[in-house]
């Protein structure tokens, strides 16, 4: 019998929200966790709002299990219309909005999603001068790739495509 929470979790991911890159963002973030092997990009773009600066649209790519998935298309949802200092001051638990509270062995997939908003919005409480386009921000598999080069890293292997 499912939980409350695998039913929402399955309802959140059966149709995701604001899934993939961003072409012109304003802030890119790009978080992994190579102990469990997820990884996470959060494309944030900002408008001008009563003379704010607020979160017009974010999106989001995961290679990571269904709650950090879930939780991702919630989070996007959940800044849009907030200034960056707003959603930075989003805590961990209510990044997954209407999921509610995870369990504890799944808080760390909030934590992914909360790392990759961190790493696009922290160093700044205003947007980038000039729009990112997706040629200078490396994809997912570029970054495992760029891993493979440090010592001790997770070595990852892309398979051709039959």
């Amino acid at each position: 019998m499912e939980t409350d929470l695998e039913q929402k979790i399955r309802a959140a991911i059966a149709d995701p929200q604001n899934v993939g890159a961003l072409e012109g963002a304003d802030a890119v973030g790009t978080v992994g966790n190579s102990d469990c092997g997820e990884m996470l990009r959060l494309w944030v773009k900002f408008r001008e709002e009563h003379g704010r600066k607020v979160i017009d649209r974010a999106t989001f790519q995961s290679f990571g299990c269904e709650t950090a998935i879930a939780v991702a298309s919630m989070a996007t949802e959940l800044i849009r219309g907030k200034t960056a200092t707003e959603a930075l001051a989003l805590r961990t638990e209510e990044l997954s909005g209407a999921l509610g509270p995870l369990p504890p062995m799944k808080i760390h997939c909030a934590q992914l999603v909360e790392g990759a908003l961190r790493a696009a919005l922290a160093p700044r409480t205003e947007p980038a001068a000039a729009p990112l386009t997706l040629a200078a921000v490396p994809s997912l598999s570029d970054s495992l790739r760029q891993d493979e080069l440090k010592p001790g890293s997770l070595r990852v292997r892309l398979l051709p495509k039959p």
